[in-house]
């Protein structure tokens, strides 16, 4: 029996957390989970390796799931930061591959992003100055952002 099953998720997640062996929440996510899934603004902290991004991509994916014409971002000061939520997105998202995801960070085409965000995807995971850059181009509207997710805003902030 998983722990996470309190949280009623949907059974596509369930699916990719017994698949995970997610088997019991941090306390981050014991905490951050049911919070956001009833739509609480939330400023969460806690040690690298603590399951962050877990406790915010699973409500998030719930939101998603629930709402099909909405979209979230998750805005994170680096590229390797943006990779990294984006492969536990993909881990996530197993048995639901139509809540798709694309990665804005510079360093990588424009072209290939430009073509990857023509699909529509429900997760943009984006570096502040890719987001501007595709929003001057106007390849992204904030309008359906249901969910903004702040990664590392500290940093950001450090980093102006």
């Amino acid at each position: 029996m998983s722990y996470f099953e309190k949280f009623k998720l949907l059974a596509p997640i369930d699916q990719a957390l017994d698949a995970l062996n997610f088997k019991k929440p941090t306390p981050i996510q014991e905490k951050a989970i049911p919070a956001i899934l009833k739509g609480t603004d939330l400023i969460g902290n806690a040690q690298t390796g603590t399951g962050k991004t877990a406790a915010f991509c699973i409500p998030t994916l719930t939101t998603l799931l629930n709402q099909p014409t909405k979209t979230a971002l998750i805005l994170v000061p680096t590229r390797e930061l943006a990779i990294q939520i984006e492969k536990f997105w993909l881990e996530l998202t197993q048995f639901c591959k139509e809540v798709t995801c694309v990665v804005l960070v510079g360093g990588v085409p424009m072209d290939s992003q430009l073509k990857k965000m023509k699909k529509n995807p429900r997760l943009v995971i984006a570096t502040p100055g890719r987001l501007v850059d595709h929003l001057q181009l106007e390849n992204f509207n904030l309008k359906t952002v249901s969910v903004l997710i702040l990664d590392e805003a500290d940093r950001m902030l450090d980093m102006g």
